[in-house]
């Protein structure tokens, strides 16, 4: 069986690197507070082009701030 992967990122921490309240992101990228929340938290994963804008706003590539972890958790020998 084939489980989906799992985004995992780093929003939080480089959103609290820059003294930034949630809200001051949010607003900086026209979403909710309540969405920048989910994508801390792991609840809602970006849409590709907030993705961008959330690596163009911290300067990042995407791949630094996002990353995939594999759902296949079966130990190979």
């Amino acid at each position: 069986k084939q489980n989906s992967p799992v985004v995992t990122n780093r929003v939080r921490e480089l959103r609290q690197a820059r003294q930034l309240p949630q809200q001051e992101l949010a607003s900086a990228l026209h979403v909710s507070r309540q969405t920048i929340n989910s994508v801390e938290t792991g609840r809602y994963v970006p849409s590709l082009p907030l993705a961008l804008e959330l690596a163009r706003f911290f300067g990042l590539p995407v791949e630094e701030i996002f990353h995939v972890v594999p759902q296949d958790t079966e130990q190979r020998e």
